[in-house]
């Protein structure tokens, strides 16, 4: 560049004045960016006011949330609590004093699982039963004692007596073995079969006692008492046989069809043919 020329460049560059360049935001921006500081700041106190409502209804403190709460022990819940998904826990107990409730729309299932996660012990209490899935089913009292007990083999029932509060009784589709048949003190024992025999066997023998009240056996056709090695015994100060004809003495002889019942000594009974004056003398024959 000539001499002359940067001469008169510097001499039009001071006579005017340095020159200013400003630096910002201004005009419909700097409106804008006002008006985005303010919504983020409205968001943020209706976000922190929306916090603190909800840990107040949620009732959030130190210690756990709601009717949750978090102790040395593990979690404790106080009121209604309700489970949507599995519920997995170690040991699910109440408050001492107070009951535990298990409350459900449909049924409550208690499953017991092994390593494999297959199911050994099963309980399903619903609205139409109680199930129970086991290989043994037990019920004991507090000091240990049985008191009822099922398996595939048999059922026991511990306890010192078995009750049975129905108007129609017990029905036994099969046997039943036990040792002793007994109705509660001042009422009677009935044992009726009403379409088919009644049975009782024992290898030893089978014993009847009323030890207070009377004893009586009644059927429709025959009644037998049949010992066929050994004999029946009528222990009585009384024996009365009420509805055995009684015969007189008849012409007919041998044809006539009335008997005589005689007792011998030794307590066998034999019949005789009846006359007009007892004919038991005889067939005295009869007792040797």
């Amino acid at each position: 560049m000539p001499q002359e020329q940067y001469a008169h460049r510097s001499t039009m560059q001071t006579s005017e004045g340095p020159q200013v360049y400003k630096v910002g935001i201004y005009g419909w921006r700097k409106r804008c960016l006002y008006f985005f500081v303010l919504l983020l700041m409205i968001l943020i106190l209706v976000n922190l006011a929306m916090t603190i409502w909800i840990l107040k209804v949620m009732n959030f403190t130190i210690d756990g949330m709601g009717n949750l709460r978090i102790t040395e022990k593990g979690l404790k819940l106080e009121g209604d609590s309700e489970f949507l998904k599995p519920l997995y826990a170690k040991e699910i107990r109440s408050r001492p004093g107070n009951p535990l409730y298990f409350q459900s729309a449909r049924n409550v299932t208690v499953n017991i699982l092994n390593e494999k996660t297959k199911v050994l012990t099963r309980l399903v209490t619903g609205p139409q039963a109680v199930e129970a899935h086991s290989q043994k089913f037990e019920v004991k009292t507090l000091s240990g004692k049985l008191l009822f007990s099922a398996d595939d083999n048999e059922v026991v029932v511990g306890a010192e007596r078995l009750r049975v509060l129905g108007a129609e009784g017990t029905v036994f589709p099969k046997s039943i073995e036990t040792p002793n048949v007994r109705a509660d003190p001042f009422k009677e024992l009935r044992l009726e079969s009403p379409t088919r025999a009644l049975v009782m066997e024992a290898p030893k023998g089978v014993e009847i006692n009323a030890e207070a009240g009377s004893l009586k056996a009644t059927c429709r056709t025959e009644l037998r008492l049949e010992s066929k090695d050994g004999e029946i015994t009528l222990n009585s100060a009384k024996i009365k046989l009420p509805n055995l004809p009684q015969g007189s003495s008849s012409s007919a002889g041998s044809r006539q069809k009335i008997y005589e019942l005689c007792v011998c000594p030794n307590g066998r009974l034999f019949l005789s043919q009846a006359g007009s004056s007892s004919t038991c003398q005889i067939n005295t024959s009869v007792c040797l």
